[in-house]
């Protein structure tokens, strides 16, 4: 990440701390999305304080292996999808940080959608009671791009571990390796520059 998106960042999020990191998720913590997965009850949301974890090209793991089921029966891979930067949100119906930013994501996407940008948006509909239940409030927040329904929190998993808050977003660069994520809310402000550095970066 640039310095200037740095800061601009830091601006976004006024209370967020910048983290640059090369660690591994820590399975051990009972907030965890493994011990909540485990847990197999839903007792509340883990919230994040919008801290960014952003990982240097060089220190990257291997592409994830992100895919399911989306809300709409369709099957998503994130290999399909080699060469763009790939937006990951993750989100439920019983979050409310996850209605709070909804129209950011909504607005950010819709923004690379208008400048034709090859970024694809992919949602992961965390623990929830239903599909109907996620299509219906997918439809209300405004998400015309599609999530994957994962009522046991597995999904979440394949993202290294590091989506232990609800709501998460990771980016993902055009190798499909984990670019930032943002434990918490993330605003428009704060997305656009995460996907703009990574979409900067050579394939």
């Amino acid at each position: 990440m640039t310095r200037t998106r740095l800061m601009r960042a830091v601006a976004a999020l006024a209370t967020a701390s910048v983290v640059v990191l090369g660690a591994t998720a820590c399975s051990s913590d009972p907030n965890s999305v493994a011990n909540q997965a485990k847990s197999g009850d839903r007792k509340g949301y883990i919230s994040g304080d919008g801290r960014i974890a952003a990982f240097p090209a060089a220190e990257r793991k291997e592409p994830v292996d992100l895919s399911g089921e989306t809300l709409d029966g369709e099957t998503w891979r994130a290999a399909d999808h080699r060469g763009d930067v790939i937006v990951v949100n993750l989100w439920a119906s019983w979050c409310g940080p996850c209605a709070k930013e909804a129209p950011d994501l909504v607005a950010t996407h819709q923004k690379f959608v208008n400048d034709k940008a090859p970024v694809t948006f992919i949602g992961i509909d965390y623990r929830e009671p239903s599909v109907e239940t996620g299509r219906a409030q997918a439809k209300a927040w405004g998400f015309t791009y599609p999530s994957l329904f994962d009522a046991s929190g597995e999904t979440a998993l394949m993202l290294d571990g590091k989506m232990t808050t609800q709501p998460s977003t990771a980016v993902l660069d055009k190798q499909g390796r984990i670019a930032a994520v943002v434990l918490g809310v993330v605003d428009q402000s704060t997305l656009t520059g995460l996907v703009e550095d990574t979409l900067a970066e050579s394939a």
